[in-house]
């Protein structure tokens, strides 16, 4: 188990933040926590480390994405999703990125099914413009962005949920339920990660190619000065608002 540890304005429980392939780390999340000064735990479920069995020892609870499905009979995520629900009933704020905010979905009830498409690199999404929405997105609401995928599946919304925003191939690309924050999309991107993933992963590429929600890894890369910024503001802007429900 890894700990970072800053110096906050006062003492804090860490924000855990849960990474289930080692390619798909925190990456601008945990940058933006250390900015702001807010310690934070990697629990690597990937090395084997152990789903906590309470969320009491921690300000809030972060879920990175993953290759896998949240319907694969993987031993740690029936914990995971058990895990949620408590931190769901005790308050502690959630946030989860593509895998993780399937996590999330299934475990506040909603489900996970195949998306029409898989979306991967760059790809447009439109913003909700209803007070929740301009509440978690600010200036973003109500606009077209653009932003990272790169997922095969979708969630529902649970029940509480509120969509806030969508894609022309994805009807859920986030969702916000009380403190919780889901989303589909990788707002967490940095272009080391891009990189790997579009090197790592350019089988799966190839396999969709003739899809048009799906970028070339080469498109994908060159892509990424003209997107990454305004993609970072986004991300900055939900985060700031996420982190405001954490335990002080």
């Amino acid at each position: 188990m890894t700990f970072h540890f800053f110096d906050p304005p006062c003492a804090m429980k860490p924000v855990a933040i849960f990474r289930h392939t080692p390619s798909e780390g925190p990456g601008y999340f945990a940058i933006f926590l250390e900015e702001h000064g807010i310690p934070w735990r990697l629990i690597a479920v990937d090395a084997g480390e152990a789903v906590p069995e309470s969320p009491e020892d921690y300000a809030g609870l972060c879920f990175m994405g993953g290759p896998m499905s949240v319907n694969d009979p993987l031993p740690w995520i029936d914990a995971t999703c058990q895990l949620i629900r408590q931190a769901d009933a005790a308050n502690i704020p959630l946030i989860g990125h593509c895998l993780g905010g399937q996590l999330i979905s299934k475990a506040l009830g909603g489900q996970i099914t195949p998306n029409p498409v898989k979306e991967i690199g760059w790809g447009t999404v439109y913003a909700e413009s209803d007070p929740l929405a301009q509440h978690w997105l600010g200036a973003f609401a109500g606009r077209a962005g653009t932003v990272f995928h790169w997922h095969g599946e979708t969630f529902s919304l649970p029940e509480g949920a509120s969509r806030l925003v969508s894609s022309p191939h994805c009807a859920n690309q986030m969702f916000a339920c009380g403190p919780h924050l889901a989303m589909q999309c990788h707002v967490e991107m940095t272009p080391e990660m891009i990189t790997t993933w579009s090197t790592q992963w350019a089988d799966e590429v190839a396999a969709v190619a003739d899809q048009s929600s799906v970028q070339s890894p080469e498109a994908m890369q060159e892509q990424t000065p003209q997107h990454l910024g305004a993609m970072r503001q986004l991300a900055s802007q939900l985060y700031s608002v996420w982190i405001q429900g954490l335990a002080r």
